[in-house]
């Protein structure tokens, strides 16, 4: 059986750093790797980044994830174009039956991916299982968890992370089951205090999502469910629009929490001009680069993960740190060590930027599907 080779020339961001030099994909997988260590910033051949790992996706494209049936596709299509190979699907705070029926649907998607388009690599559940009294942008259908309830959910769908709020009822019995189980658990949509957030991260939790938005802020004499993150957490979750944080709290939580890493959070509005949009069972407006409900809260985001990278690029990150937070430590976070890095053996999926991070090309599974690339094949 032949082989499908292809290769790509420039500067390669590997585990041991840059080098100059070709990248070989062989049926999906990087075959090889050869170069000589370089200084990306002294030429100007193309940035070879790992493709980037996004585990908190709404919508995009004008579809939205709650809506079902071909949303998936379209959100997937969509996303792939600024630079994201890997994703997971991410629901809203629904009814039971909404949800079920979502989670039958990217299960079914997940059979037959389109080509063309973002891995999705898994499910997460935002919501039911949250606080109502910090419900952000989800609708008003929270609910206490079981263990009974999320066994059925977890038959549906491949569920990698679940969002929920430690301290209602019986919640803890929920974090110690999933995580036993392998299922990522972060504590978001929050009112609980900081020895609640210590006391659920000794349970199993291990993440935070959107950090700062939707959970109980720092004070110095109550730290609050930030206060935990800040002080204890490997890996956070975060939104770098430059809308959701405050710059200044984004360098806080780059110095406090080693592993922090990007996500979009988007929306259906994400890559679509300004208008009316769904998110769940609401309506959002994109206007001023955000999305908003009526009332002004601010609902998901219209960010895409190059922006993202340059976004981070000019709080004054290196290229290196900033792509890790994009792709390396979301993997890691997943235990999925063959997506989020350019190794020898992990999925060819490669994102290619110019010296001033203008995208050019992304590769999925070593297949060009978006933009144009120097790329030589055998």
């Amino acid at each position: 059986m032949s082989q499908s080779s292809s290769t790509l020339h420039g500067n390669i961001l590997t585990s041991e750093g840059w080098l100059l030099g070709e990248l070989k994909m062989v049926d999906g997988r990087i075959a090889a790797i050869e170069g000589h260590p370089v200084d990306p910033d002294d030429n100007d051949l193309p940035r070879l980044l790992p493709g980037f790992v996004d585990l908190h996706v709404h919508g995009g494209g004008g579809a939205d994830t709650m809506e079902g049936g071909d949303a998936v596709a379209t959100l997937a299509a969509t996303h792939v174009r600024f630079g994201t190979t890997s994703l997971l699907a991410t629901t809203m705070t629904a009814s039971q039956s909404e949800i079920r029926q979502v989670l039958g649907d990217i299960a079914h998607y997940m059979e037959a991916p389109e080509p063309q388009a973002a891995r999705v690599v898994g499910v997460h559940l935002e919501g039911p299982y949250i606080n109502p009294g910090k419900l952000g942008a989800q609708p008003a259908e929270a609910q206490v968890a079981t263990i009974a309830e999320l066994d059925e959910l977890l038959a549906l769908a491949p569920i990698l992370l679940v969002t929920l709020a430690p301290e209602l009822s019986g919640h803890h019995d929920v974090i110690r089951y999933l995580s036993e189980k392998g299922v990522r658990v972060q504590l978001g949509h929050t009112l609980g205090s900081y020895e609640e957030g210590v006391d659920a991260m000794a349970h199993g939790a291990c993440g935070f999502a959107h950090l700062f938005n939707a959970m109980t802020g720092l004070h110095h004499r109550k730290p609050g469910m930030v206060g935990a993150a800040l002080a204890h957490a490997e890996y956070a979750e975060l939104i770098p629009d430059l809308l959701h944080v405050h710059p200044g709290a984004i360098r806080t939580a780059l110095r406090c929490i080693p592993r922090l890493y990007a996500v979009t959070d988007s929306t259906a509005a994400a890559g679509m001009p300004d208008g009316d949009y769904k998110l769940g069972a609401q309506t959002v407006t994109k206007c001023l680069g955000g999305v908003r409900l009526a009332d002004g809260t601010l609902a998901g985001s219209t960010l895409t993960m190059d922006q993202a990278l340059r976004n981070f690029v000019s709080l004054g990150l290196t290229l290196e740190e900033a792509s890790h937070r994009l792709s390396l430590y979301p993997a890691d976070f997943l235990a999925r060590h063959d997506i989020g890095r350019l190794s020898v053996g992990a999925q060819a999926d490669v994102v290619e930027f110019d010296a001033e991070l203008n995208l050019l090309s992304v590769h999925v599974g070593g297949s060009l599907v978006s933009g144009e690339s120097y790329v030589s094949h055998a």
